[in-house]
């Protein structure tokens, strides 16, 4: 069976200060997924924090980025939220390549690992 790596991409306040809206940090990410992309078929996870309650924010904004500024990007991402057992949305979402030979292959396990997840029986 043919293997993939994942990497995981987080962006963490590390000082739990407010952040300023700062046009450098979205230049930086942006250009971070670009290179990382540039040069890799892997695919990227990306989860948005969820210890400040903000991680619907968190999603928009990085969405927003995501879809505005990917130029002629040739790459997919997809996003989806889980439930957990204290009733907090969590969100995440996997970005990859097109020309990925898996694409398919890991777009479907990204869909029904979030579909089991949130079939989860009642206690």
């Amino acid at each position: 069976m043919p293997f993939t790596e994942t990497y995981q991409f987080s962006i963490i306040n590390i000082n739990n200060k407010r952040s300023p809206s700062d046009p450098k940090v979205r230049d930086t990410i942006i250009a971070i997924i670009e290179n990382f992309f540039h040069e890799n078929q892997e695919v990227m996870l990306y989860i948005c924090e969820t210890g400040d309650g903000r991680q619907s924010m968190r999603r928009r904004l990085f969405e927003y980025w995501f879809n505005h500024y990917k130029k002629d990007w040739k790459i997919s991402f997809f996003s989806s939220a889980v439930r957990d057992e204290n009733g907090i949305l969590n969100y995440a979402s996997i970005i990859l390549r097109n020309d990925n030979p898996l694409y398919r292959k890991i777009v479907r396990e990204f869909t029904d690992t979030i579909t089991l997840l949130n079939d989860k029986p009642e206690p």
